[in-house]
């Protein structure tokens, strides 16, 4: 009986403002281009602090929905996460030999997201996947899982390639990818460790712009996901 009962995850007011933000942005009620309304007035409208909506602002911005344009204000991007929702749940309605293609595909996708990498990566790359990497940490510690952060170090990785359709095709088919595997996989500490390790030997291959080396920590990593594609679908 226990096991048709789901733990309920009580949000932060941070990951609320979060939320409310991301839901604007799919519904179309804030559009590319439209900038946030001033921090002050936010904290005032929403009944939070200052610091909370200046906290759920900056991840926003990492994960690329938002821009923080000094002496200007808060701006909406063109194409953030949000903004392929609806496309990534038409993807969620595919059948499962599709679905197993996906899981192909991301593989692909993702060894050459880190041989690109290892050899276009600049400093601020290095340091922008040392903070994927820490937040994926962080949350995989507390709480044993972390969907959205393990998803953006991979999208990070992507972005450090210097490939735009690259990274938009993994933006596309991941997300999803990623939470049926996080879902049906067992997590407990050993597992944690293994992942946050493989993390980081993708990053210090990638840093040490080892081309070859970022493409082997990349398959070791993702041996896994290839597992559960093989036995979810291969063995039916």
């Amino acid at each position: 009986m226990l096991e048709n009962f789901n733990a309920i995850k009580v949000e932060s007011p941070v990951d609320k403002i979060i939320k409310q933000i991301r839901s604007l942005i799919s519904s179309g009620s804030l559009k590319p281009g439209e900038k946030l309304p001033p921090e002050r007035k936010l904290a005032e409208k929403l009944g939070v602090s200052r610091g909370q909506i200046r906290e759920a602002i900056t991840k926003l911005s990492f994960y690329g929905v938002v821009k923080v344009i000094p002496q200007s204000g808060t701006v909406v991007t063109g194409i953030g996460i949000v903004a392929l929702e609806s496309l990534i749940t038409d993807i969620l309605e595919l059948e499962n030999a599709d679905f197993k293609s996906l899981i192909d595909t991301r593989l692909l996708l993702e060894k050459e997201a880190a041989r690109l990498a290892a050899i276009h990566r600049t400093k601020d790359d290095i340091v922008q996947l040392s903070t994927a990497l820490n937040l994926y940490e962080e949350k995989l510690m507390a709480e044993g899982q972390a969907v959205e952060e393990d998803l953006m170090f991979h999208i990070k990785v992507a972005e450090a390639g210097k490939n735009a359709v690259l990274k938009s095709l993994m933006m596309i088919i991941t997300p999803d990818i990623v939470n049926s595997f996080m879902e049906l996989k067992v997590c407990n500490d050993a597992n944690n460790r293994k992942t946050i390790e493989e993390h980081r030997m993708i990053l210090n291959k990638i840093a040490n712009q080892d081309p070859e080396g970022a493409v082997h920590a990349m398959e070791i990593h993702l041996e896994d996901i290839k597992q559960f594609s093989i036995n979810r679908f291969d063995k039916k």
